[in-house]
C-alpha cells in the first residue's frame, strides 16, 4: 500500500443490495482510498453479490459475510481488525462520496480526527453535485461535541454528531478505543467524544465530500427503545469512569438527560401500545422523575404534528441541505 493509498473505507451493510454499488464505487474512485472493507452484516437480500460485482478490479475491496447480525459497532470494530491502513474512514451503506472527497483533508496536519462538510440529498445514484466551498478549517473541543449533539426547542443543533471523521488507527491502538459493541444507536458519538476526552485533535473543514442520502426507512433512522436506555448509560459510564471539567461534566448530564427523556417517552408510548393507557400511567407513577419527559414529550409531538404537510407527512428536503455554513471557493 502506497502512502497516498493511505485509507482504509468501512462499510457495514445489512440489507443493501440497493444502495451498497454506489457506495462501494464511491469509495473506489478516490486515489488515497488503498482498502474497503465491507462487512456484510447477515443480509437477508443480494447485498454480499452486489458488493462484490462493484469491484473495480484493482484488489482493494474485500467483502466478509458474517453468519449473525452483530450490529454497526461490532461490524465496524471487525473491519477495522481485519485491516491494515493507517487512516480509517466510515462510509454508511446508503451514503456516498463526491469525488475528491479525500485531498483536502490530507492537506491539513496535526489532527487525530478530520471531519468534512456532509450534504444530505434524496438522491441516491451519486449523482448530485455539491457546492464548492472553502476547507477553512477549525478545531472542535470536548465541549463543542458535547452540545452540538443535544437538541432544544426552537435552536437548530450543530449536528455535529452526523460528521463521519476520517480517524487515525494509531490514536484508537494508542488509547485503546475501539466502538462500543453494547451500542446499536449513538455508537458513533460515543467514540468520538471517548476520543476527545482522551485527547484526540479533531479537525473539521467545510469542503463538502460525503452525501448522505435521507431515507425514511435507514437503519440510522430506526432504533429500538432500549437502544434509547444503551446510550444514555454509556453516557453514565463515562461520567463515573472519568474526571471531566466542570463544564464537560454539565454539558454531558444534559446529553444524558436529553437522551433519557427520550427513552422514558418511548417507554411510556411503547406500554400504552402494548399494555393500555391505564397500565401505562400506572408505570409512570413508580418513576416520578419520568413525568416532565413524558408530558413534555407528547406536546411537542402534538405540535409538531401541526407543522406538517397536509397528508400527514414532513415536507422533504429540497435540493442539497448543508451540515456545516460553508464560504464559496473561487473557482479558476
Amino acid at each position: 500500500m502506497t502512502a497516498e493509498a493511505s485509507v482504509c473505507v468501512i462499510i457495514a451493510a445489512k440489507n443493501a443490495a440497493g444502495t451498497i454499488d454506489v457506495a462501494i464505487r464511491s469509495a473506489l474512485q478516490e486515489k488515497e482510498v488503498g482498502e474497503v472493507v465491507v462487512i456484510n452484516d447477515a443480509s437477508t437480500d443480494e447485498t454480499a453479490r452486489v458488493a462484490q460485482q462493484s469491484d473495480d478490479g484493482s484488489g482493494r475491496l474485500r467483502v466478509i459475510s458474517l453468519p449473525e447480525n452483530v450490529g454497526p459497532a461490532a461490524a465496524r470494530n471487525h473491519a477495522i481488525k481485519v485491516s491494515e491502513a493507517p487512516l480509517l474512514a466510515i462510509l454508511d451503506a446508503d451514503d456516498y462520496f463526491f469525488p475528491g472527497r479525500f485531498a483536502p483533508m490530507m492537506l491539513e496536519s496535526n489532527w487525530d480526527f478530520i471531519a468534512d462538510n456532509i450534504a444530505f440529498t434524496m438522491e441516491s445514484g451519486g449523482t448530485a453535485t455539491p457546492s464548492m466551498f472553502q476547507s477553512r478549517a477549525r478545531a472542535i473541543s470536548t465541549l463543542d461535541f458535547i452540545e452540538g449533539n443535544i437538541s432544544r426547542p426552537g435552536v437548530q443543533r450543530g449536528e455535529i454528531g452526523f460528521l463521519k471523521p476520517v480517524m487515525r488507527r494509531s490514536f484508537l491502538d494508542r488509547n485503546g478505543l475501539r466502538y462500543n459493541e453494547a451500542l446499536r444507536l449513538g455508537e458513533d458519538y460515543d467514540l468520538y467524544l471517548r476520543a476527545l476526552i482522551k485527547g484526540a485533535r479533531y479537525t473539521v473543514i467545510e469542503h463538502c465530500g460525503y452525501g448522505a442520502v435521507v431515507r425514511a426507512n435507514s437503519l440510522s433512522g430506526q432504533h429500538r427503545t432500549d437502544d434509547l436506555r444503551r446510550l444514555f448509560e454509556a453516557d453514565n459510564a463515562i461520567l463515573s469512569q472519568t474526571d471531566l471539567p466542570m463544564d464537560v461534566e454539565h454539558a454531558l448530564r444534559s446529553h444524558e438527560r436529553h437522551i433519557r427523556d427520550r427513552y422514558e417517552l418511548r417507554a411510556f408510548l411503547d406500554a400504552k401500545r402494548e399494555r393500555g393507557l391505564a397500565i401505562a400511567f400506572s408505570q409512570l407513577l413508580t418513576r416520578p422523575g419520568a413525568w416532565t419527559a413524558v408530558v413534555g414529550g407528547i406536546v411537542r409531538d402534538k405540535t409538531a404534528g401541526l407543522r406538517r404537510t397536509d397528508d400527514g407527512e414532513a415536507a422533504p428536503p429540497v435540493g442539497l441541505r448543508y451540515l456545516l455554513d460553508g464560504v464559496p471557493a473561487v473557482q479558476k
